[in-house]
């Protein structure tokens, strides 16, 4: 049986929720374990790592980019995937790995090749927010024409996405 991990980082627990959905759908989600990014030490138990993280102002957070320096090696040897998860992939022109520009930057500046790729659109509550972040992230989808109504919530990931990639987790 295959041990995998779902390595995540999150800003407001999406990351998370579909980690879990990821796990739900792999054939034997028994042998899969999810984690914060922070509270893995080592990858030596698993045979497939899975690496989840949201942006936050266009970036990933910096544990993200320590985790895949410090595990470079083993992250090339064994079965791996990532998947990254943005609003901006709301936009039907930027949901594919080839044409988000969050997902190709961030993948010009690590050296890592996952051999599978994914990115969601997120999850937008402003209420979640600090008023400091609530202020921002509506400034932002003003500029790229989003709601910017401080009540909304809108799930924008196509969980039938989140399906597909659990698919290629299975065969990977």
């Amino acid at each position: 049986m295959e041990k995998i991990l779902i390595a995540y980082s999150t800003t407001d627990q999406h990351t998370l929720k579909i980690s879990s959905y990821i796990k739900e759908n792999i054939e034997d989600n028994d042998s899969v374990e999810i984690k914060p990014i922070s509270e893995v030490d080592s990858l030596d138990n698993y045979n497939k790592i899975i690496v989840g993280a949201s942006i936050r102002y266009g970036k990933h957070n910096k544990e993200v980019y320590e985790f895949i320096k410090n595990f470079q090696s083993t992250l090339e040897e064994k079965k791996s995937a990532f998947f990254s998860v943005n609003i901006v992939a709301r936009k039907p022109e930027k949901n594919r790995p080839d044409t988000n520009p969050y997902l190709i930057k961030f993948l010009n500046e690590i050296d890592w090749k996952p051999k599978n790729l994914a990115v969601f659109a997120g999850m937008l509550n402003y209420q979640k927010y600090s008023f400091f972040n609530r202020q921002m992230i509506r400034f932002i989808m003003w500029m790229t024409k989003g709601p910017t109504d401080p009540l909304t919530v809108i799930d924008y990931t196509n969980w039938d996405e989140v399906k597909k990639f659990s698919k290629l987790i299975n065969d990977l």
